[in-house]
């Protein structure tokens, strides 16, 4: 009885170990004290359930599916303005800021979806995604990859988004949390974000046996200059390849022509971080790099 408790506990953990971004379509929805909830998605309903207000909501119809994520935030009697927020496990109503997430041991170039938002007055709203990694000896996490977008203007109707994230650790995560929040620090009622569609596209590559068999090298990294890209390993020859800053705006296209190398010109870029991007017919894959 014994054994097979084992194997059951290191079944599910396998399986957990590879799980993806929980109701990404946000098609799945559970009633939970008179109001809608997102399936794998915690909120600030149960905080603000007592005045029959609530700050997330099932909006249809979605894009694609059925159904979307449709943040607001609203005043509410006795709590003042309250933020319209999601986060992918759970969240502590009193700070706002999540606790928990999901189990995710990939290391994904970017976070992709659907989104509409306004923000009133000043306000501003955002996503965030945080990867980490328990660290048993020194009983902690250890933070892997992250990103934070603010809410530009508006958009008013669907349009995609790309968040793109960056990796401080050479490590595989075990956990991921997303954040959408309709409004920041100093939420104002009336402020919104609605989300659809998401997915975790690309793969940026970590110091291990795999990475030996990656497509391409960049160097040198940081570069200050010429940097210099190695196709040589590159498993489909016909590939879009460009560079991306940090907010996933495309900055240049670099024409391959066949050729085993390439010869990016960095110093017009500002310093911070950047993406050599690699799409083909069957993947897409993300390499960082530093300007200095």
């Amino acid at each position: 009885m014994k054994k097979f408790s084992i194997l059951a506990v290191l079944a599910l953990s396998a399986t957990a170990a590879f799980a993806q971004i929980p109701n990404a379509g946000f098609e799945t929805w559970s009633n939970t004290g008179g109001f809608n909830t997102p399936t794998g998605w915690d909120n600030m309903n149960s905080m603000t359930a007592s005045a029959s207000t609530y700050t997330c909501m099932k909006g249809t119809p979605g894009s694609p599916g059925t159904s979307y994520l449709k943040l607001i935030s609203k005043a509410v009697s006795g709590m003042g303005v309250v933020p319209g927020i999601a986060v992918s496990g759970t969240i502590d109503p009193t700070s706002h800021q999540p606790v928990s997430g999901f189990a995710y041991n990939a290391r994904p170039a970017f976070l992709t979806g659907k989104w509409q938002y306004m923000a009133t007055g000043a306000d501003q709203g955002f996503m965030s995604i945080c990867l980490t990694k328990w660290n048993t000896a020194m009983n902690k996490r250890d933070t892997i990859g992250k990103a934070k977008k603010l809410l530009p203007g508006m958009a008013m109707s669907w349009a995609t988004f790309t968040m793109p994230v960056v990796y401080t650790s050479q490590e595989f995560p075990d956990s991921c949390i997303i954040t959408f929040s309709a409004s920041g620090a100093t939420p104002v009622s009336t402020s919104y974000l609605y989300v659809d569609g998401l997915s975790f596209t690309g793969v940026v590559t970590a110091n291990t046996e795999l990475e030996k068999r990656n497509e391409i090298s960049i160097s040198p990294n940081p570069v200050s200059g010429l940097l210099n890209i190695d196709l040589s390993g590159l498993t489909v020859p016909k590939s879009e390849i460009f560079v991306q800053d940090a907010l996933g705006k495309r900055i240049q296209t670099l024409t391959q022509n066949g050729s085993k190398s390439l010869v990016f010109d960095s110093k017009s870029l500002a310093p911070g971080i950047y993406f050599i991007q690699i799409k083909s017919s069957v993947e897409a894959k993300a390499y960082r790099f530093v300007k200095e």
